[in-house]
C-alpha cells in the first residue's frame, strides 16, 4: 500500500499535469509540433481600373490615382481593363509611366468583345507587364494626328510630320523591346496604322493572352512568372482573388463627361445664345449667367480635347448668316446656308481623323436646328423693337394729343399727357383747341391743330 505522503504527491502531480494540459489546450500549443491545422490561404487583392473612351488629361489622373490606391491598400496584381480609340500624347506617356515604374504588376486587357485599343490605347497595352486582349477585339493603327488645327501640305509640315512619327516610332521601340513583344511589327503599326485582331496580336508576339472574361484572365495569370520591365520576374499568386474596382472622383467624372465632342459642342452653342440674350436684353441675368457658364465649361473641354479653329470660323459664320435672314427677306435661304454650314462646322469641330473622336451627326442636327430657329426668332424680335414708338421718355410725346391752355401766337401752353409744356406752333392757335405733338425740342413741344375741340369737364 502507498503511504498517506506518497498518495499526497501522486494527487498534487496529477493536479498540476491537468492545469498544464488545460493551460496549452488553451493557448493551442496543445498539438504537437507540425500537426497545427492549415488555414485557409489569404486572397489576393486585384485592383481594377478602367480605361473607357479618349484617353485625356482627366482619364490619366484618374489612372494614376487608381496605382496610389492599388499601393496604399497593398495590391496583388492591377489590373486595367481598356476600351478606347485613342487619345492625347501627353496623356498617354504618363500612364505608361505609371505602369512601367510600378512596384505592382500590371496587366492591360482589351474588353470587352467587340472593342479596341487603338493609336494610345495600343501604346498602353504594350507597355504592361503583361498585355491581355479579349476575342473579337483589335488594336494598333498607332500613327500620330496632328491636333488643334488644320494642316497644310508644306515641306515645314511634312518635316513636321516625319519628327513626329520618328519620334512615337522610337519611343515604341524602347517599350516592346523591353518587354520582349516584336518590335518590327509594333513599329509598322506607329510608321504604317496597322491594326491586328486578337488573334493576330497572339500569334505574332505582340499580346501574351487570349482571354473570354476577366475572370478566365485571373485564372491563367495565376501562378505565372511574369517579365517586369526592370527585367526581374514576379511570380502572380491570385488564389481566390479580392477584386476592387476604382472609380472616378466626383470631379474626374464630371470633367470626364465635359470633355466629351457632343457635350462641348451643345456647351459652346448654349454658351453663345445666353450671351445673346443678354446682351440685347441686359438685365435679365439668368441668360448671362447660364450662357457664361457653359462658355467657360467648353473652353475647359478645349483644353483636353483638339478643336479646330477654323471649324470655330464656319460656326461663327452660321451666326452672321441667322442674323442676315432676320433682317432680310430671303425666303429660308440663308437660314438653310446658315445650317449647312453650322453643320460642317459641327463636324470639323474635333480635329482628329477618328471617328469616335468628332461630333455626332445627330447632335450636330439636334443642336444646329433649334439654335438656328431661336436665333432667326429672336433677332427678328429685336429689329422690331427698333421701329415701336418710345413708351416713356420725352420721345413719348411725339404724336400724343393735347389742348391749349394759352393762346399759341408764336409762344403758348398745352396741356399734354397730363402735364403742361411751352408750346409753338407754324400758325396762330386759339386757346381751347386741340393740337398734337408733331416734335420735342428741349423743353419747348411743336404742336399742329387737329381741328377738334377739348371735351367738356
Amino acid at each position: 500500500m502507498k503511504t498517506r505522503s506518497q498518495l499526497k504527491w501522486i494527487g498534487n502531480a496529477t493536479a498540476c499535469a491537468m492545469l498544464v494540459a488545460l493551460a496549452l489546450a488553451s493557448s493551442g500549443a496543445a498539438a504537437p509540433q507540425g500537426t497545427a491545422p492549415a488555414s485557409a490561404p489569404a486572397a489576393s487583392r486585384v485592383m481594377e481600373i478602367r480605361i473607357q473612351g479618349m484617353i485625356h488629361g482627366v482619364m490619366a489622373e484618374y489612372v494614376l490615382d487608381g496605382f496610389t490606391e492599388a499601393e496604399r491598400i497593398g495590391a496583388d496584381l492591377v489590373l486595367i481593363t481598356m476600351d478606347t480609340p485613342g487619345g492625347a500624347d501627353p496623356a498617354m506617356r504618363d500612364i505608361i509611366s505609371r505602369i512601367i515604374n510600378s512596384s505592382i504588376p500590371v496587366v492591360v486587357y482589351v474588353s470587352p468583345r467587340g472593342k479596341r485599343a487603338a493609336s494610345a490605347g495600343f501604346f498602353i497595352l504594350l507597355s504592361a507587364d503583361v498585355a491581355a486582349m479579349a476575342p473579337g477585339t483589335n488594336t494598333g493603327a498607332a500613327s500620330p494626328v496632328f491636333m488643334g488645327g488644320g494642316e497644310t501640305d508644306t515641306e515645314n509640315t511634312k518635316t513636321l510630320r516625319r519628327k513626329v512619327v520618328a519620334d512615337a516610332a522610337a519611343y515604341m521601340r524602347s517599350i516592346v523591346g523591353q518587354r520582349g513583344r516584336n518590335v518590327d511589327l509594333a513599329e509598322q503599326a506607329v510608321t504604317e496604322a496597322r491594326a491586328f485582331s486578337e488573334k493576330e496580336a497572339l500569334e505574332n508576339n505582340l499580346i501574351d493572352i487570349v482571354a473570354d472574361s476577366t475572370d478566365d484572365l485571373l485564372k491563367q495569370l495565376n501562378g505565372r512568372a511574369v517579365k517586369r520591365f526592370d527585367g526581374t520576374t514576379a511570380t502572380l499568386n491570385l488564389n481566390n482573388p479580392s477584386r476592387t474596382a476604382h472609380t472616378m472622383s466626383r470631379q474626374q467624372e464630371f470633367l470626364a463627361r465635359v470633355a466629351q465632342p457632343d457635350i462641348l459642342y451643345i456647351l459652346f452653342l448654349v454658351g453663345m445664345l445666353g450671351i445673346y440674350v443678354e446682351f440685347n436684353n441686359p438685365g435679365l441675368v439668368f441668360p448671362g449667367v447660364v450662357g457664361g457658364l457653359c462658355l467657360l465649361l467648353a473652353l475647359v473641354a478645349s483644353q483636353v480635347l483638339p478643336v479646330n479653329l477654323l471649324a470655330l470660323l464656319f460656326i461663327a459664320g452660321a451666326v452672321v448668316l441667322f442674323v442676315l435672314e432676320a433682317k432680310y427677306t430671303s425666303y429660308g435661304l440663308l437660314t438653310i446656308g446658315g445650317i449647312a454650314v453650322m453643320i460642317l462646322g459641327a463636324m470639323m469641330l474635333i480635329n482628329s481623323p477618328i471617328t469616335g473622336l468628332r461630333v455626332s451627326l445627330g447632335a450636330a442636327f439636334g443642336a444646329t436646328l433649334p439654335f438656328a430657329a431661336l436665333t432667326v426668332f429672336l433677332m427678328r424680335e429685336v429689329i422690331k423693337s427698333f421701329k415701336w414708338k418710345p413708351a416713356t421718355g420725352v420721345e413719348a410725346l411725339v404724336g400724343a394729343v393735347g389742348d391749349v391752355t394759352e393762346e399759341i401766337d408764336g409762344r403758348g401752353m398745352v396741356f399734354v399727357e397730363g402735364e403742361l409744356w411751352r408750346a409753338s406752333a407754324d400758325s396762330k392757335v386759339p386757346k381751347g383747341a386741340r393740337v398734337r405733338v408733331v416734335r420735342v425740342e428741349g423743353l419747348n413741344v411743336h404742336v399742329e391743330p387737329t381741328g377738334g375741340t377739348p371735351p367738356e369737364q
